[in-house]
């Protein structure tokens, strides 16, 4: 996938997540973009002074709040929409402590036996926004 003018990114977390949980698992998700999304992150630039900063996401990124329900109908939703790209993180993810240990606890549990910490979704603004257009911003 690759940003377009119509392109749109954001992440949904559960409101009720610890402070430190929502942190990991907007990290997560945005390391995951990251990687996803071809000319997401930009250039290096350079300060008057002659530092380079490296270069940050060219795409602004809201992070947006609601109920583990509500997330979970988002990520079902989403699933059934074409060239929109999903991804999400579950307590699976959370209580492992590699990634072998991830998968191996993913094969041992379907997908209603986990709970849904957060999801980032990217496509067409308008995809996006009628997902998550009626959530409000985490602050």
């Amino acid at each position: 996938m690759e940003t377009t003018e119509d392109f749109k990114m954001v992440i949904v977390l559960d409101e009720a997540l610890s402070l430190g949980l929502l942190c990991n698992t907007a990290a997560v998700l945005s390391l995951t973009l990251g990687k996803k999304i071809d000319g997401l992150i930009d250039k290096d630039l350079v300060d008057a002074s002659g530092r380079v900063h490296t270069g940050l996401t060219n795409t602004p990124l809201p992070i947006l709040k609601t109920s583990e329900m509500e997330v979970k109908k988002i990520l079902q939703e989403a699933g059934l929409e074409k060239d929109i790209l999903v991804v999400d993180i579950t307590d699976a993810a959370q209580t492992t402590k590699n990634y072998k240990d991830y998968e191996e606890k993913l094969k041992g549990k379907k997908t209603e036996e986990l709970k849904v910490l957060g999801i980032a979704l990217a496509g067409t603004q308008k995809q996006v926004k009628s997902l998550t257009g009626n959530l409000g911003l985490l602050r």
